[in-house]
């Protein structure tokens, strides 16, 4: 059985590419692994932050899209998106340092027998920290040796991603029975599945809400999830079975640093499956990555038009 991996990345949608570097490298401590551009609208920032050596599975994405609305939330959507941290006293560091900086968050709390810490960027996007001091599976990465962070205390992976349905039973068919995610806990009105060797790298939370209107994306929403697969025969493996599904879906999309199958499931929620490698060391030696404006070839020779559209960010 061709398995998922695990969670490749997470992409959202920003407002300011500028507060969101600061954001998420000087208050979260991430490390900016490449800063490229939308490879459908180059006229706007593409920013990936991840761990030192930006491995798959610790990565979040931003789309900046200036002049957007907030999004106005809603059910079948990508509702919360989990950050994974060392330890329960990781979580006091970080419930601290967000006071001290001014950021919004719920106190410590506690969801399938984890301590996690829910909090706001400054586009409201909805995040969460979780604790790995009772987790067991897939490995997190390496915290940024460079970063502002204790590495004690530094995020090092990405965790569970919160999928709000108004079709229960089809999600669950589709994480069951085609994506092969196995239903392993509830916690109240959550649903735990997990795939390959599970734990907060593998999961993904499910909570039905009939009631509310789908969400009308803006800035702060989440785009899409993205699953690890291992290399490109696995990719097409994937390609084989969406096909057979019937569901709408890109087909074989080469993003230069993974190769990428794009699906949206019978809820309407965007899924990736993304390849492990290249990987982002494809153009820059591991220690500049992200320091200078990365363009896949494809685009390479529109370099000076796309740089007099894009404001310079300070790393």
């Amino acid at each position: 059985m061709n398995e998922l991996l695990g969670i490749h990345h997470v992409s959202m949608v920003t407002s300011d590419a500028k507060k969101n570097v600061a954001f998420y490298t000087k208050v979260l401590g991430m490390r900016m692994v490449k800063k490229t551009v939308n490879q459908d609208d180059v006229s706007v920032y593409h920013l990936f932050y991840a761990d030192q050596k930006g491995s798959p599975g610790t990565d979040l994405t931003f789309f900046e899209f200036p002049g957007t609305m907030a999004t106005k939330k809603g059910t079948n959507s990508i509702s919360r998106v989990s950050l994974r941290v060392p330890s329960d006293r990781s979580l006091d560091f970080w419930i601290n340092r967000f006071d001290e900086l001014g950021v919004t968050h719920d106190e410590i709390g506690t969801l399938f027998g984890h301590k996690v810490l829910e909090f706001e960027d400054f586009d409201g996007t909805p995040m969460r920290l979780v604790s790995d001091e009772k987790n067991k599976g897939v490995s997190g990465g390496t915290p940024w040796e460079k970063g502002p962070i204790p590495i004690e205390h530094a995020i090092y992976g990405l965790g569970p991603v919160t999928l709000t349905v108004s079709r229960l039973e089809l999600i669950r068919t589709f994480l069951n029975n085609v994506l092969h995610f196995r239903e392993v806990a509830q916690d109240g009105d959550f649903i735990l599945f997990e795939v390959g060797e599970g734990g907060h790298g593998a999961q993904v939370i499910v909570q039905e809400d009939a009631s509310h209107s789908p969400e009308r994306p803006g800035y702060g929403s989440v785009h899409h999830v993205a699953f690890r697969v291992a290399d490109r025969e696995a990719l097409n493996e994937w390609i084989n079975i969406m096909n057979q599904t019937g569901l709408p879906n890109s087909g074989f999309v080469d993003r230069f640093y993974f190769q990428s199958l794009y699906v949206r499931e019978y809820n309407h929620i965007l899924f990736e499956f993304a390849t492990d490698g290249p990987g982002f060391a494809t153009d820059e030696d591991e220690d500049v990555l992200g320091q200078r404006l990365s363009l896949p070839p494809f685009l390479e020779g529109k370099r000076a038009f796309i740089e007099e559209q894009l404001e310079p960010l300070d790393l």
